[in-house]
């Protein structure tokens, strides 16, 4: 688990570009009806604004209402199990993800297909597919490898809160 603000940010980095990259190529594929190169390049094509607009909504809404639900309700920090303080979080982290993302996704669809009449259907319809796909997703692959990953690379308290000050070289 991140320890502050700086190792916070950069696991949401990498969490996030994680679950949409799955999730996005989940989706095509169940919109196109298979696996195949068409829907990895669909998926990668329409990978940037679907990252953009999941770190905004992660870092924004998602994030403080996962932990404040799960730190109100589930876990108590000092007490719990930093393993039960992780899985906590990542399944409260996901049920906001995955209700705001199905929305972008259905907006998406409806763009492209121009009909935004069916956009409060499809949303709806979404919702279970991806909480579904999502929730294993995060728990079994996601969350592990790169938790596992931002470990090996930023050792617990390598990443500072504050910036040191450099000196100035004379």
């Amino acid at each position: 688990m991140p320890t502050n603000k700086r190792e916070s940010l950069i696991f949401t980095v990498a969490m996030c570009f994680c679950m949409v990259l799955w999730m996005s190529i989940y989706n095509v594929a169940r919109m196109y009806g298979h696996v195949g190169l068409d829907v990895l390049v669909d998926a990668w094509v329409g990978f940037p604004p679907a990252y953009v607009f999941a770190m905004l909504c992660d870092w924004f809404i998602a994030n403080p209402l996962a932990k404040g639900f799960a730190f109100r309700h589930l876990v108590t920090p000092g007490k719990s199990s930093p393993r039960a303080m992780a899985l906590a979080v990542s399944c409260c982290m996901v049920v906001p993800m995955v209700v705001i993302m199905s929305l972008y996704g259905a907006f998406e669809v409806a763009i492209h297909a121009g009909g935004l009449v069916a956009v409060p259907m499809m949303w709806l319809q979404n919702i279970p597919w991806n909480l579904v796909m999502a929730l294993p997703w995060n728990l079994i692959v996601a969350g592990p490898v790169v938790r596992y990953l931002f470990r090996r690379a930023f050792p617990e308290g390598t990443v500072l809160a504050q910036p040191v000050e450099t000196a100035e070289l004379a």
